[in-house]
């Protein structure tokens, strides 16, 4: 799969509206009423993600969860990405 182009980005951003361009990648992040709500979000997109087989980086502070897309073998943001945000932005 190949790294989509400029205008595909920004058409696809804005379908996706939560999700920001940030350094080659795109990126969310939600805020939990607690640790325990953080982790039991983070599992569930552990599954999503392992059922894509495409997975996030994943950074972890107490009740706020970022999550970070990008394909690595892609040099950067494909349309994995996109699914896997729309999957993500469903279990939230």
């Amino acid at each position: 799969m190949s790294a989509l182009f400029h205008s595909d980005l920004t058409q696809r951003l804005s379908a996706t509206p939560a999700w920001k361009l940030q350094d080659g990648a795109i990126t969310r992040t939600l805020s939990f009423p607690d640790f325990v709500a953080a982790m039991t979000f983070v599992n569930r997109v552990a599954e999503a993600a392992e059922s894509a087989g495409h997975h996030p980086d994943i950074d972890i502070r107490y009740n706020k969860v970022t999550l970070v897309l990008s394909t690595h073998d892609a040099g950067g943001i494909t349309e994995k990405d996109f699914l896997l945000a729309s999957e993500i932005d469903r279990l939230v």
